[in-house]
């Protein structure tokens, strides 16, 4: 075979995008700016959540790959319930946060609601091209200050408790009272009541069943 006679390679699918924000004019600049990118198209807009839900019914999972979507949507459902109910559709798309809000709770939230990147408005065209293939990939996409944040998160996520403060904490899970654990541990009851003030203070809890709870859920226990 001849390179004529060879078929042509067919060109890569263009990532397909669903806007959601609720203000048109901020709609028209990304379906303009995206509309320059290679390999990204628009394929339809939306001024809310109940919106961006509807299309994407409409589209289909062969239709759309990618939702890329506001926090802030003025009445009615706000971005993380609209991020939760998309990725929850059969086969349903891929959301990119688009927004000027970066606290940590908003980032929490979307995150928690499947979004698969956040990105923050003030972020460069070339950056925003880049996390919309990326998230489309199925590849997490977040602008340099989230993704700070949300490693700050991470770190904070683990109280550092000490290994004497573990092992009260583990006779507690255990339901041993004071006195039992001073003798387990060879202290006196005065060293466990201090120790159990500090590991309360370090879980952000007042009682032994909510530090067992909270050891439990972030694994601090053996």
């Amino acid at each position: 075979m001849t390179p004529a006679d060879r078929p042509e390679a067919s060109a890569p699918q263009p990532v397909r995008i669903l806007l959601c924000d609720d203000h048109a004019v901020v709609r028209g600049g990304l379906r303009a700016l995206l509309g320059s990118a290679q390999g990204i198209e628009v394929v339809g807009e939306a001024g809310s959540g109940e919106e961006a839900i509807a299309a994407a019914r409409k589209l289909g999972p062969d239709g759309l790959d990618l939702v890329l979507m506001d926090l802030q949507l003025g009445p009615g459902m706000d971005g993380t319930e609209a991020t939760r109910r998309l990725v929850s559709l059969p086969g349903g798309p891929r959301v990119l946060v688009l927004t000027t809000y970066d606290t940590d709770a908003d980032i929490t939230r979307a995150i928690e609601a499947g979004a698969i990147g956040y990105l923050l408005k003030a972020e460069q065209p070339e950056e925003l091209f880049s996390a919309v293939h990326a998230a489309a990939a199925g590849r997490t996409a977040l602008s340099p200050p989230v993704a700070g944040r949300v490693m700050a998160q991470l770190r904070g996520q683990r109280p550092a408790l000490t290994a004497r403060e573990r092992d009260i904490l583990g006779q507690l899970a255990r339901g041993l009272g004071n006195r039992e654990i001073a003798r387990a541990l060879f202290i006196s009851e005065a060293t466990v009541k201090t120790h159990l003030g500090r590991i309360y203070a370090k879980l952000g809890v007042e009682t032994r069943s909510g530090a067992v709870a909270v050891a439990k859920e972030q694994r601090l226990l053996p």
